[in-house]
This record gives structure tokens, C-alpha cells and sequence, in this order.
């Protein structure tokens, strides 16, 4: 099954090229990406195709060094004039990578048409840079993309503070002496380098996803810089060597698209299922805020019907708990359920009443409905018919904390807003709340 490893040794050289950009690219990338120039790569891979073929026109030569030479100068060249569009005109910076990008494709298009034009056939092939070809990579090309590589990422660790402040604080950077124009444009040549680098791999089309998709995927499971790079050249170095293989195994399927596609579901899989910033598990959260805001608003409206008589122990209809609330009766009971099946309510003759934990709890949901109240209308100065619906969402949220200090700041008082007195919790009572935790 695995044969063709074997069969094919230029296959461990087109991996072991796939590997190396995704490091360097990886690695880059996720400083483009916090600083929200995404499209910067995407520019620059697409100003390299005139360099490139202005090389060939130069020299008469399709060796990977003449080419990788053009693209290089003619990816600088871009990346100088999107620095000065945005330095010497009123423009941003997205307009100015937009016009570098069209315009410098858009002559790369006319050299590569007028070439392949001409009549000798010297010029074959020179169209693989729009798309890579990475079965043309031989152990001298890796030799030079290995050292181009070392040499980014030796320079990324020298400078990987100046460039944290780059991508964090450039105004802070600025004003604390640091040359951040200088580092803006060290930065930006080294991204140039990680493009002449991709070229022969993934080529000038698809070299921005090779930026931006493992950055994106790391970027979800982190929130360290340092972690962050690390994971985007790792993925970025996993996703080119599965590419390669499965390019390997099959029959003419370009390798570039391949790896693009396997990073793009690493990317959509970080997405989705990322711990902390996973829309799966954003999802799951949100539904068990909605759940626990349910149970507790239920809660608060058995505490608010005793009341009047001081009677918080009496068993409520669902009929009624139904009126109070709102909402039709099949979903309050579903909600009462849920609070029996806690402890938190008990069933007397098809009725239901707060039990002792329950009555707590309660009572610690309305304490911070009413200082809420309390802290809007005294410290904030907002009207008594204004806070209401601020301190329904904010009940919720309140850590014992934060209960605390408002307790401070007000001087413990008795009455909210409303002339309603703030209940007084048992501070056992707060071991199991929930929010303690």
C-alpha cells in the first residue's frame, strides 16, 4: 500500500520541501495574521511572477536560482510600493496591497503570455510557478530553501521581541524608541523570502493560503504568541508533508492544491472544535449559560411570590409558575424538573416549593439582582424604571467577588432601588454556587 515511499525517492525530496515552507511559512504567517495584513503574502506571491519572467527574458535560463533571483526582487519591489503608497498617500494599507497585487499580476499575465508566444521552446514550463510544481525539486533546491529558511527563522528568534511589539503595540513600540519602521520593513522582507520560498511548491496563486491557513488554525488554540508560531509551523509542516504523500499516491494531482486543501481542513477542524475560541464548543457554552440563566430566573420568581407574606416555603402550581413567567407551561415544567432533579425544588401533591438550598440560592440570585440595582442607581446615577433589565442579565454573571466589593462600595445596604430589602445570604451558601468555581 505504502510502496510508492519507496518506489519514488524524489517524493522524500518534494516532502522535505513541503515541510520547509510550512515552517516558514507557518511561522511568518502568524505575525501577517495579528497584524491584519492576511493579504499581504497573497500580494507579494503574486508580485514575484514578473520578476520571474523578466529573469527567464534576462538570462534565457529556467534554473530554480535565476527564477527564485527574479522573484525575490520583484516580490521586494512590490512589498517597497505598498510601503510607499501607504506612507506617501492618503490611501490604507488594503488599497495599496490591492493595487500592488492586480497591477504587478496583471504584468506578470502580459510577460508570461508575450513568452510562451516566442518561437522557442525554452520557455515551457515557466507557467508551473502559477500553481507549483513540486515534483521538479532535486536535493540542490532543498539545500538552498533549507538554509533561506534557517536564515528567516534564525532571524525571527533574534528579533521575535521587537516583533511581538510590532504586532501588538506599534504605537507603544514607537514611543518607547524601538525603529519599527525599520522592523515593519524586516518583517515585511522576510514574509518575501517565505514566498520565494513557496513558489516552487505551492506556486503564486495558492502561496497566501500557506500565510494565512496555519496561522488561523493556530491562532484558535492559544492564546501565546510563542505557542502560536510554534503550532503554525508545525501544522504548516504536517499539512506539506501529508500533501506531498497523498500527491505521491495519486495520479496527476498537483501537490500544491493538495496541501492547501489538508491545511484547510487542519484550519476549519481548529475552527470548530478549538477548546476556548471553538465555535463548538461556543455553542456549548452559550447553552449552558442559557440553561443556568432558565433555572435561576425560575428560582428568583419562587423567592419573589413569598415575599409579600414571608412565606418562601409554600409549594407553587405550575399554572401559576406559568403566569409569572411568561412561557407556556410544558417548558416551565421542564425547568422545574430540572431543578428537582438538583435539589433545588421539591414536589408536594403536584406542586412545587423551594427547598432549603434551593431557598439560598435564591436568595443569593435576588442579593445580586438588588445591589446591581443599587450600584447602578447610586454610583452611575441612572433611573429606578432604567435598571432593571441590566440587572436581569448581570444577576448571572456576578462572582462572589464582585458581590463582595459592591457590598463595599455601597455600605452594606438594606433596601435596593425599589425600597425592596436585599436579601442576606448564608455565606456557607456561596461554597456551592456555582460561579465560585
Amino acid at each position: 500500500m505504502w510502496s510508492f515511499l519507496t518506489d519514488n525517492p524524489n517524493l522524500w525530496y518534494v516532502m522535505g520541501g513541503c515541510a520547509i515552507l510550512g515552517v516558514a511559512s507557518g511561522a511568518l504567517g502568524c505575525f501577517a495574521v495579528l497584524r491584519r495584513q492576511s493579504l499581504l503574502g497573497d500580494a507579494l506571491a503574486h508580485a514575484a511572477l514578473p520578476g520571474i519572467c523578466l529573469a527567464f527574458l534576462l538570462t534565457g535560463s529556467k534554473s530554480p536560482g535565476v527564477m527564485l533571483v527574479g522573484a525575490l526582487a520583484s516580490s521586494l519591489l512590490g512589498a517597497l510600493f505598498i510601503l510607499g503608497i501607504v506612507r506617501g498617500t492618503r490611501l490604507k494599507e488594503d488599497s495599496a496591497i490591492g493595487i500592488v497585487l492586480s497591477v504587478f499580476f496583471g504584468g506578470g499575465i502580459v510577460l508570461l503570455t508575450a513568452i510562451q508566444h516566442r518561437p522557442t521552446a525554452a520557455q515551457a514550463g515557466l507557467d508551473k510557478f502559477l500553481f507549483g510544481y513540486a515534483a521538479s525539486l532535486v536535493p540542490r533546491d532543498l539545500e538552498v530553501l533549507g538554509m533561506l529558511t534557517l536564515a528567516v527563522l534564525a532571524v525571527l528568534a533574534l528579533f521575535y521581541k521587537e516583533f511581538k511589539l510590532l504586532a501588538f503595540d506599534r504605537e507603544f513600540g514607537a514611543a518607547m524608541g524601538f525603529p519599527m519602521r525599520t522592523l515593519e520593513v524586516l518583517l515585511t522582507a522576510l514574509v518575501v523570502v517565505a514566498v520565494v520560498i513557496g513558489l516552487q511548491t505551492v506556486g503564486v496563486v495558492l502561496m497566501a493560503a500557506m500565510l494565512i491557513t496555519p496561522a488561523v488554525a493556530a491562532r484558535q488554540w492559544t492564546h501565546s504568541l510563542g505557542l502560536m508560531v510554534t503550532l503554525a509551523a508545525l501544522i504548516g509542516a504536517g499539512c506539506g508533508v501529508t500533501g506531498a504523500v497523498l500527491s505521491g499516491a495519486g495520479r496527476n494531482i498537483p501537490t500544491g492544491p493538495v496541501i492547501v486543501l489538508a491545511v484547510t481542513l487542519v484550519m476549519l477542524f481548529s475552527i470548530a472544535m478549538a477548546p476556548r475560541r471553538g465555535l463548538v464548543w461556543s455553542w456549548v457554552r452559550l447553552w449552558r449559560h442559557r440553561k443556568k440563566v432558565r433555572l435561576e430566573n425560575l428560582l428568583a420568581d419562587f423567592y419573589r411570590l413569598g415575599e409579600p407574606q414571608q412565606d418562601w416555603k409554600r409549594a407553587r402550581t405550575l399554572p401559576a409558575l406559568a403566569i409569572v413567567r411568561g412561557q407556556p407551561p410544558a417548558r416551565v415544567a421542564r425547568t422545574v424538573a430540572q431543578l428537582e432533579r438538583s435539589g433545588l425544588l421539591a414536589s408536594e401533591n403536584g406542586q412545587w416549593r423551594l427547598t432549603d438550598t434551593g431557598l439560598e440560592q435564591a436568595r443569593r440570585i435576588l442579593r445580586n439582582h438588588r445591589l446591581w440595582e443599587m450600584f447602578l442607581s447610586r454610583r452611575l446615577e441612572l433611573a429606578a424604571d432604567h435598571i432593571h433589565r441590566d440587572a436581569e442579565e448581570m444577576e448571572h454573571a456576578l462572582s462572589p467577588a464582585i458581590v463582595a466589593e459592591l457590598e463595599r462600595l455601597l455600605g452594606q445596604p438594606a433596601m435596593d432601588p425599589h425600597h425592596k430589602p436585599i436579601p442576606v445570604v448564608n455565606p456557607k451558601s456561596e461554597a456551592s454556587n456555582p460561579q465560585s468555581s
